[in-house]
Order: structure tokens, then C-alpha cells, then sequence
């Protein structure tokens, strides 16, 4: 599934919501694999053209396999004949990546589109880790906001992290402060 809207339109929204202090050093990248059966490839963001974050869908679907086989190991449940019960384990697999920090180029248009879709104020309470992400990066994400954060942040996954200091770093806001 290719995104929709187009992914050059979506971009150009998407940056600019990034504020001013990274606006130059941060991008966004799809690059789809014209040879793959699904035509999808992986999300990158960059800083400093760095790759910070790779979301590769043949990896994570690869990933999702070996956790979902591991998940009937666990379970000593190998009947594939109920649906339901497929779903629930591809479900906890996916989660289990997704905690893992492994993220298929999908995982990316999904938080996405929630993220375009919501106030920056439930965007910020989310649990998806890459709306949060792109939240660090957001303009209408201030000092003051940043500041208040800073005690939240060490509860946090260490790329949410990252993406915090990155921030942090560019407006010039002190851990001291």
C-alpha cells in the first residue's frame, strides 16, 4: 500500500510543522522498492542526513514472523484454522516490535496520519513512540513545553530521548533549566 495522499504532499506538510532550530538539519525520506512485491520499502528520518530512524518493512515483517512463531512456541498453539486467534498473536507480535523499536514504513504513515489528524496536545499524551517523536520535532511544541517535559522524558523510550535533547540542544535549553 503506497501512502495516500501523495508522499511529496504529506512531506512538505509534515516539515513544516518542524520548527525553525531543525528545520534545516532534519528530514524525511520513503523510499519504495519498485521490485517488491508490495511496492513498499522503508521510512527514514534523518538528522544531519544521519539516519536516526530506519523503518524497513521487509525487516519488521521478518521480525513479526520469528515473534509470532515464538508466541506459538510459548502458547503450544500451532492451529492456524482460527482466525481470531491469528489476529490476537500477529497483534502481540506487532506490539512486541513496536516496543522493540522496530517499525515497518506503514508503522510511519499510520502515526502520520494520527499525528496530522490530532491537536499537538493529544499527540503529545500518545503511546505511539513516533508520534511522539515527531512531536519533538514540532514547532508548536515550545520552550516552555519542552522545559515541563524534562522530567517525563527519563521515563521514555531512549529515542524519544534523543529526539528530546535533539531539540533541547537547538533552542538552547539546558538540562540545568
Amino acid at each position: 500500500m503506497l501512502y495516500h495522499p501523495k508522499w511529496s504532499k504529506a512531506k512538505k506538510r509534515l516539515m513544516g510543522f518542524v520548527c525553525e532550530s531543525l528545520h534545516s538539519r532534519v528530514d524525511f525520506q520513503v523510499i519504495n522498492y519498485r521490485k517488491a512485491h508490495d511496492q513498499l520499502g522503508r521510512a527514514v528520518i534523518t538528522v544531519d542526513k544521519v539516519e536516526m530512524l530506519s523503518m524497513c518493512t521487509i525487516t519488521a515483517e521478518r521480525e513479526e514472523y520469528y515473534r509470532e512463531r515464538d508466541i506459538r512456541i510459548q502458547s503450544d498453539d500451532f492451529s492456524y484454522d482460527n482466525v481470531f486467534n491469528n489476529r490476537a498473536i500477529q497483534e502481540q507480535a506487532h506490539e512486541q516490535l513496536k516496543m522493540e523499536g522496530i517499525y515497518a514504513q506503514y508503522d510511519f504513515f499510520s502515526a502520520l496520519e494520527e499525528y496530522f489528524n490530532s491537536p499537538i496536545e493529544v499527540s503529545l499524551k500518545s503511546n505511539d513512540r513516533l508520534i511522539k517523536i515527531l512531536c519533538m520535532l514540532d514547532r508548536r511544541v515550545g520552550k516552555r513545553t519542552l522545559r515541563k517535559m524534562k522530567e517525563f522524558m527519563l521515563e521514555e523510550n531512549t529515542l524519544v530521548q534523543d529526539f528530546y535533547k535533539l531539540r533541547c540542544d537547538a533552542e538552547n535549553i539546558h538540562s540545568s533549566e
